[in-house]
């Protein structure tokens, strides 16, 4: 059996030992080393990150099949085997994984002064799960893997609740929010976790590529598309069960929402993308209606409400809530604009959102304020900062030329096509995109300077500035 396991993993996933092996080496370094434990930490991280483009050469993209697939049998049921396999899609995934981690345990460098040692682990972890997820060819796995990535978020390795967010958090109601942020995405899966033994009686088996060739009923995939759609729309987030991650990101450390607004959200689209869509065509295409309006209702909410906030943070962490439901339009849309058209912008806001919520990290760093009237005038004593948020103000806003349009455009044409008045929503929806992006950008950097209650101005130190060098070459060029 192990030399087996080793077999089946030695191309496809040599990534996904590397943050197992790398938190397991840390259980045995006492937590008052915090130099060999940075050290293990980064090291396992970018490993990971360096192994994904080996089988990137391999890739063949000329096919839209999985490759390298392999099983693994895990239950002891006939036909029940742990497959996994990579796309284009989900290869895209590992890469974003694999990027941010390494970012998100650079940016936390400062703050692990207190539960080092649990921040890498769970930060590991959490990539390892992720990872896991994006190869996954088993809907039972690719239920169970997701619905774990929430508890390095919300578990420690310490007996008194200490959560990621509750412990990195920066405010008084950071219990509440990863209490919600756990909560909505667990009660969300409830439905798919009941359709998944009814998949099984029917086909007798949970390989994908076989589900994908097997023809439901139409009232059959009606049922089980919807108990899909009650997982995802919690984790796109769509409205009305977006709560959870604003609060999230606003109680959050700047880390945290780095990797919450790269990765945990994209869970939702890639699962209607991986299963919804291909398994239950028929229900896709009655569902567009159903789909269509709590997503255009989003983005015309989302980005209002984004128009009345204060704390600067919360204003980006309701942006990702109109952009993610403009690809549920698009992935919703019967066409081939609307349906690769969705794809770019999910890179893009791995990279575009992370970028800004850094940026409010070193304001926040600096500062110890994320309250917009306290700031103004920035560029005159910070010149380095607003040239870095400028750049990824333009890409949140979809601007020509950056990541955001060559994938926003072709969403709302394929839109236009099956619903005008979408297509027009979704459009009055980017332009109020644009209008709270150029509104942060000017509270935070032009006008008078306030000295009463900003103190200490410095730009970016180097550390910071590699940091953000990745996300402004990835988010603000046409790829």
């Amino acid at each position: 059996m192990l030399e087996h396991f080793c077999e089946c993993y030695s191309d496809l996933s040599g990534p996904i030992p590397c943050p197992v092996l790398g938190s397991i080496t840390l259980l045995f370094i006492p937590n008052s080393r915090i130099r060999p434990i940075r050290l293990i930490g980064r090291c396992a991280s970018l490993i990971t990150f360096l192994y994904p483009p080996v089988p990137r050469i391999q890739f063949d993209p000329s096919t839209a099949k999985s490759q390298f697939v392999e099983s693994l049998r895990w239950l002891p049921y006939e036909n029940i085997h742990l497959y996994m396999g990579i796309d284009g899609l989900s290869l895209f995934f590992v890469i974003l994984t694999t990027f941010l981690i390494p970012i998100c345990i650079s940016v936390g460098w400062s703050g692990m002064r207190s539960y080092g040692k649990e921040y890498i682990t769970a930060s590991l972890i959490r990539e390892f799960l992720m990872i896991a997820v994006s190869c996954m060819l088993d809907p039972l796995l690719f239920y169970v893997l997701p619905e774990s990535v929430p508890i390095p978020m919300f578990f420690g390795a310490t007996p008194y609740s200490t959560i990621i967010i509750g412990v990195w958090g920066s405010r008084q109601r950071k219990i509440k929010a990863a209490y919600q942020f756990f909560l909505y995405t667990s009660l969300g899966s409830v439905l798919m976790l009941l359709a998944i033994p009814l998949i099984l009686l029917q086909t007798g088996t949970t390989d994908l590529q076989i589900l994908l060739t097997t023809e439901f009923s139409e009232r059959r995939q009606i049922f089980l598309w919807i108990a899909s759609f009650a997982s995802f729309a919690v984790k796109v987030p769509m409205v009305p069960v977006h709560i959870w991650l604003p609060e999230a990101h606003v109680e959050a450390p700047t880390a945290g929402s780095v990797i919450l607004a790269g990765i945990p959200s994209k869970l939702g689209t890639h699962g209607f993308l991986r299963f919804s869509i291909p398994m239950f065509p028929e229900a896709t295409l009655c569902s567009t209606p159903f789909i269509y309006t709590p997503s255009a209702i989003a983005i015309i909410y989302t980005s209002s409400t984004t128009s009345r906030q204060i704390d600067l943070k919360k204003i980006i962490a309701y942006s990702p809530v109109a952009h993610m439901n403009l690809v549920t339009i698009g992935m919703s849309s019967p066409n081939i604009q609307g349906i690769g058209g969705s794809i770019p912008p999910m890179s893009s806001h791995g990279l575009v959102p992370p970028a800004l919520f850094l940026c409010v990290g070193v304001l926040y760093d600096r500062h110890k304020t994320r309250l917009a009237r306290y700031y103004g005038g920035s560029v005159s004593t910070m010149p380095n900062l607003p040239t870095i948020s400028f750049s990824s103000t333009l890409a949140n806003m979809s601007s020509p030329g950056t990541s955001s349009f060559i994938g926003e455009f072709p969403i709302s044409v394929g839109a236009f096509q099956r619903n005008s008045l979408v297509a027009t929503l979704a459009a009055l929806g980017m332009i109020l995109g644009a209008a709270y992006s150029l509104w942060l950008y000017n509270r935070a950097v032009s006008g008078n300077l306030k000295p009463d209650f900003l103190h200490k101005f410095s730009d970016p130190n180097g550390r910071e500035v590699s940091i953000f060098l990745p996300f402004l070459v990835g988010g603000a060029t046409v790829r």
